[in-house]
Protein backbone atom coordinates (compact mmCIF):
# COMPACT_ATOMS: atom_id res chain seq x y z
CA UNK A 1 0.00 0.00 0.00
CA UNK A 2 1.13 3.73 -0.93
CA UNK A 3 2.83 5.52 2.26
CA UNK A 4 0.67 8.43 2.51
CA UNK A 5 2.00 12.04 3.04
CA UNK A 6 1.09 13.58 6.43
CA UNK A 7 -0.56 16.88 4.32
CA UNK A 8 -2.71 13.88 2.46
CA UNK A 9 -3.46 12.28 6.23
CA UNK A 10 -4.47 15.66 7.54
CA UNK A 11 -6.61 16.08 4.44
CA UNK A 12 -8.32 12.81 5.31
CA UNK A 13 -8.47 13.64 9.47
CA UNK A 14 -10.49 16.59 7.83
CA UNK A 15 -13.09 14.57 5.36
CA UNK A 16 -13.69 12.20 8.28
CA UNK A 17 -14.92 14.69 10.14
CA UNK A 18 -16.73 15.99 7.18
CA UNK A 19 -18.54 12.92 6.51
CA UNK A 20 -19.22 12.18 10.30
CA UNK A 21 -21.16 15.21 10.78
CA UNK A 22 -23.24 14.58 7.44
CA UNK A 23 -26.74 14.14 7.76
CA UNK A 24 -27.19 12.62 3.84
CA UNK A 25 -23.99 11.83 2.00
CA UNK A 26 -24.31 11.57 -1.81
CA UNK A 27 -21.54 9.92 -4.28
CA UNK A 28 -20.84 10.70 -7.64
CA UNK A 29 -18.42 8.49 -9.28
CA UNK A 30 -16.84 8.20 -12.88
CA UNK A 31 -14.62 6.26 -14.93
CA UNK A 32 -11.82 6.84 -12.94
CA UNK A 33 -12.95 4.63 -9.93
CA UNK A 34 -13.11 1.54 -12.68
CA UNK A 35 -9.97 2.35 -14.03
CA UNK A 36 -8.33 0.02 -11.63
CA UNK A 37 -10.87 -2.86 -12.38
CA UNK A 38 -9.03 -2.74 -16.03
CA UNK A 39 -12.36 -0.95 -17.38
CA UNK A 40 -10.15 2.20 -19.35
CA UNK A 41 -11.66 5.42 -19.00
CA UNK A 42 -13.00 7.42 -21.84
CA UNK A 43 -11.37 10.83 -21.52
CA UNK A 44 -7.51 10.40 -20.09
CA UNK A 45 -4.46 12.19 -22.18
CA UNK A 46 -3.46 9.00 -25.19
CA UNK A 47 -5.07 6.36 -23.17
CA UNK A 48 -8.31 7.32 -22.54
CA UNK A 49 -10.99 6.00 -25.28
CA UNK A 50 -11.99 8.78 -26.93
CA UNK A 51 -8.19 9.61 -27.78
CA UNK A 52 -8.60 6.38 -30.05
CA UNK A 53 -12.37 6.45 -31.76
CA UNK A 54 -14.33 9.55 -32.03
CA UNK A 55 -17.08 9.35 -30.00
CA UNK A 56 -19.55 10.46 -32.87
CA UNK A 57 -18.53 7.58 -35.15
CA UNK A 58 -18.99 5.03 -32.77
CA UNK A 59 -21.02 5.78 -30.28
CA UNK A 60 -23.90 8.12 -31.17
CA UNK A 61 -27.41 7.94 -31.71
CA UNK A 62 -27.37 8.61 -35.43
CA UNK A 63 -24.06 6.55 -35.92
CA UNK A 64 -26.08 3.06 -34.22
CA UNK A 65 -29.21 3.60 -36.21
CA UNK A 66 -26.86 3.75 -39.62
CA UNK A 67 -24.60 1.47 -38.33
CA UNK A 68 -25.05 -0.27 -35.59
CA UNK A 69 -22.17 -3.06 -36.36
CA UNK A 70 -19.59 -0.28 -35.90
CA UNK A 71 -21.39 0.06 -32.31
CA UNK A 72 -20.94 -3.43 -31.29
CA UNK A 73 -17.71 -3.86 -32.62
CA UNK A 74 -16.31 -0.65 -30.84
CA UNK A 75 -17.73 -1.99 -27.95
CA UNK A 76 -16.92 -5.90 -27.96
CA UNK A 77 -13.36 -5.64 -26.58
CA UNK A 78 -14.80 -3.52 -23.53
CA UNK A 79 -18.11 -5.63 -23.43
CA UNK A 80 -15.33 -8.59 -22.26
CA UNK A 81 -13.80 -6.32 -20.24
CA UNK A 82 -16.69 -5.33 -18.04
CA UNK A 83 -17.97 -8.98 -17.81
CA UNK A 84 -14.48 -10.16 -16.46
CA UNK A 85 -14.09 -7.23 -14.04
CA UNK A 86 -14.69 -7.39 -10.23
CA UNK A 87 -15.10 -4.33 -8.03
CA UNK A 88 -12.25 -3.27 -6.72
CA UNK A 89 -11.40 -1.49 -3.02
CA UNK A 90 -13.05 1.72 -3.88
CA UNK A 91 -16.08 -0.20 -4.94
CA UNK A 92 -16.16 -1.79 -1.63
CA UNK A 93 -15.30 0.69 0.27
CA UNK A 94 -18.16 3.27 -0.63
CA UNK A 95 -20.81 -0.69 -0.31
CA UNK A 96 -19.31 -0.64 2.97
CA UNK A 97 -19.89 2.96 4.13
CA UNK A 98 -23.93 2.77 2.59
CA UNK A 99 -24.03 -0.45 4.67
CA UNK A 100 -22.72 1.46 7.72
CA UNK A 101 -25.10 4.41 7.10
CA UNK A 102 -22.72 6.53 6.13
CA UNK A 103 -23.25 7.05 2.47
CA UNK A 104 -27.11 7.23 1.45
CA UNK A 105 -26.93 7.50 -2.33
CA UNK A 106 -24.15 6.75 -5.34
CA UNK A 107 -24.46 8.27 -8.50
CA UNK A 108 -22.49 6.62 -10.99
CA UNK A 109 -21.66 7.69 -14.71
CA UNK A 110 -20.54 4.51 -15.53
CA UNK A 111 -22.26 1.71 -16.74
CA UNK A 112 -20.07 -1.45 -15.50
CA UNK A 113 -22.55 -2.26 -12.48
CA UNK A 114 -19.82 -2.83 -10.29
CA UNK A 115 -21.19 -0.89 -7.32
CA UNK A 116 -23.78 -3.14 -6.83
CA UNK A 117 -21.24 -5.87 -7.68
CA UNK A 118 -19.65 -4.68 -4.89
CA UNK A 119 -22.97 -4.68 -2.64
CA UNK A 120 -24.30 -0.83 -2.69
CA UNK A 121 -27.93 -0.65 -3.00
CA UNK A 122 -29.16 2.81 -3.39
CA UNK A 123 -27.05 3.13 -6.85
CA UNK A 124 -28.28 5.72 -9.76
CA UNK A 125 -26.86 4.68 -12.60
CA UNK A 126 -27.25 8.13 -14.77
CA UNK A 127 -25.59 6.77 -17.64
CA UNK A 128 -27.73 3.48 -17.88
CA UNK A 129 -26.23 -0.03 -17.90
CA UNK A 130 -25.26 -2.68 -20.14
CA UNK A 131 -27.48 -5.13 -17.56
CA UNK A 132 -30.73 -4.65 -20.10
CA UNK A 133 -31.83 -4.03 -24.07
CA UNK A 134 -34.26 -2.71 -25.80
CA UNK A 135 -35.80 -3.38 -29.33
CA UNK A 136 -34.88 -0.26 -31.35
CA UNK A 137 -38.42 -0.93 -33.53
CA UNK A 138 -41.20 -2.71 -30.68
CA UNK A 139 -39.28 -1.56 -27.62
CA UNK A 140 -39.55 -4.74 -25.71
CA UNK A 141 -36.82 -5.41 -23.07
CA UNK A 142 -34.56 -7.87 -22.39
CA UNK A 143 -32.53 -9.13 -19.56
CA UNK A 144 -29.02 -9.06 -21.33
CA UNK A 145 -28.08 -12.14 -19.91
CA UNK A 146 -29.10 -14.13 -22.79
CA UNK A 147 -27.72 -12.64 -25.45
CA UNK A 148 -24.24 -11.48 -23.87
CA UNK A 149 -22.20 -14.74 -24.37
CA UNK A 150 -23.07 -15.14 -28.17
CA UNK A 151 -22.13 -11.50 -28.74
CA UNK A 152 -19.11 -11.73 -26.37
CA UNK A 153 -17.93 -14.85 -28.16
CA UNK A 154 -19.17 -13.63 -31.82
CA UNK A 155 -19.02 -10.34 -31.95
CA UNK A 156 -22.85 -10.88 -33.83
CA UNK A 157 -25.25 -8.18 -33.36
CA UNK A 158 -28.00 -9.17 -30.67
CA UNK A 159 -31.65 -9.22 -32.52
CA UNK A 160 -35.13 -8.99 -30.95
CA UNK A 161 -36.71 -12.54 -30.16
CA UNK A 162 -40.13 -10.86 -31.21
CA UNK A 163 -39.43 -8.95 -34.50
CA UNK A 164 -36.26 -9.52 -35.32
CA UNK A 165 -34.92 -5.73 -34.74
CA UNK A 166 -31.38 -4.96 -34.06
CA UNK A 167 -31.67 -4.76 -29.91
CA UNK A 168 -29.57 -1.47 -28.15
CA UNK A 169 -27.89 -1.82 -25.06
CA UNK A 170 -29.76 0.76 -22.17
CA UNK A 171 -26.75 2.69 -21.94
CA UNK A 172 -26.92 6.41 -22.92
CA UNK A 173 -25.09 7.33 -26.50
CA UNK A 174 -23.97 10.74 -27.37
CA UNK A 175 -27.12 12.72 -28.63
CA UNK A 176 -29.36 10.58 -26.21
CA UNK A 177 -31.27 12.09 -23.56
CA UNK A 178 -30.12 10.47 -19.99
CA UNK A 179 -32.90 8.71 -18.47
CA UNK A 180 -35.53 11.07 -16.96
CA UNK A 181 -36.44 8.48 -13.48
CA UNK A 182 -32.60 8.07 -13.19
CA UNK A 183 -31.92 12.28 -13.39
CA UNK A 184 -34.77 13.59 -11.14
CA UNK A 185 -33.57 10.97 -8.52
CA UNK A 186 -29.95 12.09 -8.91
CA UNK A 187 -30.97 15.80 -8.93
CA UNK A 188 -33.06 15.56 -6.02
CA UNK A 189 -30.29 13.22 -4.46
CA UNK A 190 -27.47 16.47 -5.04
CA UNK A 191 -30.56 19.27 -3.41
CA UNK A 192 -31.19 17.18 -0.83
CA UNK A 193 -27.50 16.44 0.45
CA UNK A 194 -25.19 17.95 3.45
CA UNK A 195 -22.09 16.33 1.82
CA UNK A 196 -21.19 15.25 -1.96
CA UNK A 197 -18.15 13.16 -2.25
CA UNK A 198 -16.74 12.94 -6.26
CA UNK A 199 -14.77 10.04 -6.61
CA UNK A 200 -12.78 9.66 -10.30
CA UNK A 201 -15.11 11.86 -12.55
CA UNK A 202 -12.92 14.75 -14.27
CA UNK A 203 -16.69 16.66 -14.27
CA UNK A 204 -16.58 17.59 -17.72
CA UNK A 205 -19.88 15.87 -19.07
CA UNK A 206 -23.14 17.54 -18.39
CA UNK A 207 -25.21 17.56 -16.97
CA UNK A 208 -23.69 15.24 -14.92
CA UNK A 209 -21.03 17.56 -14.14
CA UNK A 210 -23.51 19.93 -12.61
CA UNK A 211 -24.34 17.84 -9.88
CA UNK A 212 -21.87 19.14 -7.91
CA UNK A 213 -23.08 22.93 -8.14
CA UNK A 214 -26.43 22.10 -6.87
CA UNK A 215 -25.40 20.30 -4.50
CA UNK A 216 -23.00 23.74 -3.33
CA UNK A 217 -26.50 25.80 -3.68
CA UNK A 218 -28.15 24.51 -0.88
CA UNK A 219 -24.73 24.85 1.03
CA UNK A 220 -23.40 21.26 1.28
CA UNK A 221 -19.66 20.55 1.78
CA UNK A 222 -17.71 18.84 -1.39
CA UNK A 223 -14.83 16.51 -0.91
CA UNK A 224 -12.76 15.71 -4.38
CA UNK A 225 -11.22 12.73 -5.19
CA UNK A 226 -9.70 12.62 -8.89
CA UNK A 227 -6.09 12.83 -10.10
CA UNK A 228 -6.69 15.52 -12.51
CA UNK A 229 -8.29 18.98 -11.43
CA UNK A 230 -12.05 19.71 -11.67
CA UNK A 231 -13.74 22.69 -12.12
CA UNK A 232 -15.32 22.57 -8.48
CA UNK A 233 -11.84 22.17 -6.51
CA UNK A 234 -12.07 25.69 -5.43
CA UNK A 235 -15.32 25.63 -4.18
CA UNK A 236 -14.17 21.90 -2.06
CA UNK A 237 -13.98 21.20 1.45
CA UNK A 238 -11.42 18.89 0.78
CA UNK A 239 -9.39 17.95 -2.78
CA UNK A 240 -7.31 14.78 -3.01
CA UNK A 241 -5.30 14.51 -6.51
CA UNK A 242 -3.75 10.93 -5.47
CA UNK A 243 -4.54 8.04 -6.88
CA UNK A 244 -8.67 7.50 -5.45
CA UNK A 245 -7.27 3.33 -4.62
CA UNK A 246 -5.33 4.83 -2.32
CA UNK A 247 -7.57 7.48 -0.89
CA UNK A 248 -11.23 6.02 -0.56
CA UNK A 249 -9.73 2.55 1.17
CA UNK A 250 -8.02 5.13 3.16
CA UNK A 251 -10.83 7.45 4.46
CA UNK A 252 -13.18 4.00 4.74
CA UNK A 253 -10.77 1.88 6.95
CA UNK A 254 -10.72 5.56 9.19
CA UNK A 255 -15.01 5.79 9.44
CA UNK A 256 -15.09 1.81 10.40
CA UNK A 257 -12.89 2.09 12.30
CA UNK A 258 -14.24 4.90 14.87
CA UNK A 259 -17.56 3.07 14.85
Amino acid sequence: MTTLSNRTQQAINCAVDIMQGSSYTTVLTGAGISTPSGIPDFRSGTSGLWSLYDPFEVASLTSFRYNPQKFYDWMHPLAIQMVVAAPNDAHIGLAKLEAAGLVDTIITQNIDSLHTKAGAKNVIEVHGSMESMTCIRCYKHYDSQEFIQPYLESAKIPHCPGCGAVLKPDVILMEEQLPARAWQQAVSASQKCSLMIVVGSSLEVVPVANLPMRALDTGAHIIIINRTPTYIDVRADVVFHEDLIDIVPAIVDRLLSDL
